[in-house]
């Protein structure tokens, strides 16, 4: 099964990792016991997993990346530079990073004139403009129910066809019976897009809230707004138009098309179309990042042969960087891993005396993600939602047990940490917050011996297999050297940790947690689906 074929691959992963490493036993020991711990629990996994429902129809295994050197660069920030070896480095001043905290703030940030007046004004012109409206959406979610995000935006699709785009993802494996077969409302578990990006112009906002009425009111979330990066703006409008190019067109009479010379993305061949797709995406990422290798090679590292007086003699205006941004992608249906790898280098390389806050608004993570917080050196604080401010709590139906299956997940994990002795290593809290829900996801790093953290990752990956195996994700990582950036993400942190509780053994005990026989059944058969 590709569940076990995925299990398999630990291994391999850690194998190629400690062959980057020469000249470091420490690590590479940390690694050979990390590699046993993954075989271990592949061999565990195997005598305890259950049969899963849809398992011929997960995606098949892909083959490993080779993951990056680690920390081969001079202490402090710099040694995450070998994430450019991967993803485009975009160099910029922390004075055009600005980390927001509510959802009002999301929201004031994200109203503009109403676009359809905008349009309007652009017809009117006397000019020709090159104004340009895209929008990606997944099919799934998208098309759900009568009224819905595309039937919301067809009036503006019809009345501006030259100027709208509007592209439905629909993942490869929704496909044939499967496809016929799954309700409307669960059909999304297979697979679907889940990037939030928002352009404009030369600015980005990158978070995990989507812009339905809660996430500007009553449900917390993560948002980093990038000011007057044209650069970045660049690279996420190129691969918003990547993945658009692989989706299927929304019309103005509600049908849908592909692109004359795509591959139908549930119709067509599926290896077919996910080696387009796989090429469309890594086009994108590798070509921004031989452009931004060649563009700052000389400029923005330490071993620079041109000073900041050469480069702004030469014209380049620009203030020497404190901040980098990398992208980071996983898009595993076209085999695009790097969300993953690098996400496990940094777990892996935090050193003892580190900490990591870890936050995700349904903690489900994956086993390679467990292994390597039971079994590395730095402490974790993880920050995960309560069942009363789960998204799904209340829900009718079958979703209404999602929050108790969360729990059982919950339980499950703080009782291997206590079994292992690490509860003063490993600490589990929970956000608390009335007539609130959580969605917040993401992490902050704090180097041995700072207080304040030096790199955050935000986006949208939850830490999950949907994030990791099923799902399109996007987020980036936030290096940064300013110490007023550094302060900014420790307040995001603190705010968000400040109303949460401590978890022991007594938080199972609460008449909220008991949970039933049945959902302790069902979750490891449906585990790998929400």
């Amino acid at each position: 099964m590709a569940v076990a074929a995925a299990a398999a691959a630990g291994p391999v992963f850690w194998r190629r990792l400690l062959g980057l490493l020469p000249g470091r036993p420490g690590l590479a020991a940390l690694l050979g016991r990390l590699s046993d711990r993954f075989g271990r629990n592949r061999d565990r996994r195997r005598r305890r997993s259950p049969w899963l429902l849809l398992a011929p129809l997960l995606s098949p295994a892909v083959p490993q990346v080779t993951s990056p050197p680690c920390c081969l660069c001079p202490e402090g920030v710099h040694r995450f530079q070998w994430i450019r070896n991967l993803v485009p480095e975009f160099g910029v001043s922390s004075s055009h990073v600005r980390v927001l905290s509510s959802p009002a703030e999301f929201f004031e940030l994200m109203k503009v004139d109403c676009l359809e007046s905008t349009l309007e004004e652009s017809l009117q012109a006397k000019f020709p403009s090159d104004l340009k409206v895209s929008i990606l959406l997944d099919f799934t979610r998208g098309s759900r129910g009568r009224k819905n995000s595309r039937t919301m935006l067809l009036p503006l699709l019809q009345r501006f066809p030259e100027q709208v785009r509007v592209s439905l993802f629909h993942t490869p494996h929704l496909r044939g019976l499967l496809r016929l077969l799954i309700p409307e409302r669960f059909n999304e578990t297979i697979g679907l897009q889940h990037i939030k990006v928002y352009l404009f112009d030369n600015s980005v906002i990158l978070s995990g809230a989507n812009l339905s009425d809660s996430y500007f009111t009553n449900r917390q979330d993560r948002y980093v707004f990038l000011q007057d990066c044209a650069e970045i703006a660049d690279f996420f409008t190129e691969l918003v138009d990547a993945v658009g190019d692989v989706s299927l067109q929304l019309q103005g009479d509600d049908t849908v098309q592909v692109l004359d010379g795509m591959v139908h993305p549930y119709k067509g061949d599926r290896a077919e179309y996910c080696k387009a797709a796989n090429k469309r995406v890594m086009d994108v990422i590798n070509s921004a990042r031989i452009r931004q290798q060649m563009l700052h090679a000389q400029t923005f590292h330490g071993n620079s042969l041109l000073t900041q007086e050469d480069a702004a003699a030469a014209g380049d205006r620009r203030p020497a960087p404190d901040t980098w941004i990398y992208p980071l992608i996983q898009m595993k249906p076209f085999e695009i891993q790097i969300d993953e790898i690098v996400t496990e280098t940094l777990l892996t390389e935090a050193e003892c005396g580190a900490k990591v806050y870890l936050t995700t608004g349904y903690f489900n993570l994956t086993q390679a993600y467990m292994d390597l917080v039971l079994g590395t050196r730095a402490e974790y604080q993880i920050l995960l939602a309560s069942p009363e401010v789960n998204g799904f709590f209340g829900a009718k139906g079958v979703a209404g047990a999602i929050p108790a299956a969360y729990v059982h997940i919950e339980r499950q994990f703080y009782s291997e940490v206590c079994s292992l002795g690490q509860q003063e290593r490993v600490q589990l809290q929970e956000y608390w917050r009335r007539g609130w829900t959580f969605h917040a996801k993401g992490l902050w790093l704090y180097l041995a011996g700072s207080s304040l953290p030096c790199l955050t990752l935000i986006g949208s990956p939850n830490f999950g297999y949907r994030s990791v195996h099923r799902d399109l994700e996007a987020q980036i990582a936030i290096v940064t050297e300013n110490q007023a950036l550094q302060q900014q993400l420790h307040q995001e942190q603190e705010q968000l940790y400040l109303r949460s509780g401590a978890v022991s053994s007594a938080t199972f005990e609460q008449p909220s947690r008991q949970v039933k026989l049945w959902v302790k059944m069902v979750t490891p058969l449906i585990k790998n689906f929400f």
